[in-house]
């Protein structure tokens, strides 16, 4: 298996960034989000589609590129 860009998160269910390629996506999510959030309050429409594609994307890069989500609760005895 190729390197991880996204670990399991500790506690609850989902990802955080391990690698300087998940910290990059994470971040370019981060604006082209706050764009895209700025252009809905000034009455774009396509923005909102826009946002939500974004999230679905880093959704499928985290669940290809990390490992395979669980809901855990700590750390594994």
């Amino acid at each position: 298996m190729s390197k991880l860009w996204f670990k399991r998160k500790t506690y609850g269910w989902g990802w955080t960034p391990s690698s300087w390629e998940g910290w990059f996506i994470v971040i370019s999510w981060v604006l082209l989000l706050s764009i895209s959030v700025n252009n809905i309050k000034q009455g774009g429409k396509q923005e909102i589609l826009f946002s939500i594609f974004i999230t679905g994307l880093l959704f499928l890069i985290c669940y290809k590129k990390g490992e395979k989500p669980k809901w855990q609760w700590g750390k594994e005895k």
